[in-house]
């Protein structure tokens, strides 16, 4: 009888098969390490999407929205990330896991913000057992409004998500402790976004 692969199988993660432009790794020795990090991130998208306001930056690209891919097993810290960012922009109310909902959509400015507000939707594809409910799920518009999109278990739409500016994949750190974040950006946005990082 033929082996047939396991749910763990089917879910490896495995990376874009697109030139990566930028990988930094980061060390989260703890959960404050992980909320820095998001906060980290979260600056760099006020910087990216705030530069075409009044600070000249010919060299980088206008912001129009970023995919990011969240990578790691159950408890790898992905919605513990987004958690962060999303306070460091500014949202003060619940961040929730959107296992069960699929996306939680979130608007976040500031008063003296001069990029204006910024939408966000959280994903979470776990529930997902066929790519093609990636398509059915009409999550398509998502990505084309000029907002952040982060997206876990990206691997469950198959290649239907395309190429990602941004993927964070998170693993247990070393011996257990804590954990590490390989940043590997995909396009010109991205690599602006993690060089700020």
């Amino acid at each position: 009888m033929p082996d047939t692969p396991d749910q763990s199988d089917q879910d490896h993660a495995s990376l874009p098969a697109a030139p990566v432009q930028l990988e930094r790794r980061f060390e989260l020795a703890d959960e404050a390490a992980t909320d820095a990090f998001g906060a980290r991130f979260a600056h760099a998208l006020d910087a990216l999407r705030t530069q075409d306001a009044g600070q000249p930056a010919p060299a980088a690209p206008a912001f129009s929205g970023l995919h990011v891919q969240l990578l790691g097993d159950l408890g790898a810290g992905k919605t513990s990330l987004v958690r962060a960012a999303l306070r460091a922009l500014g949202h003060n109310g619940r961040v929730r896991s959107p296992t069960y909902t699929l996306v939680e959509p979130y608007t976040v400015a500031r008063p003296d913000d001069a990029g204006g507000e910024l939408q966000l939707y959280h994903f979470d594809l776990y529930r997902f057992s066929d790519p093609a409910e990636w398509a059915d799920a009409g999550f398509r518009e998502y990505f084309a409004q000029g907002a952040v999109c982060l997206v876990e278990w990206p691997q469950r739409a198959g290649g239907l998500l395309g190429v990602p500016d941004l993927v964070f994949q998170l693993e247990p750190g070393p011996l257990g402790e804590g954990r590490v974040l390989t940043a590997y950006a995909y396009s010109a946005s991205g690599k602006a976004c993690l060089e700020r990082c």
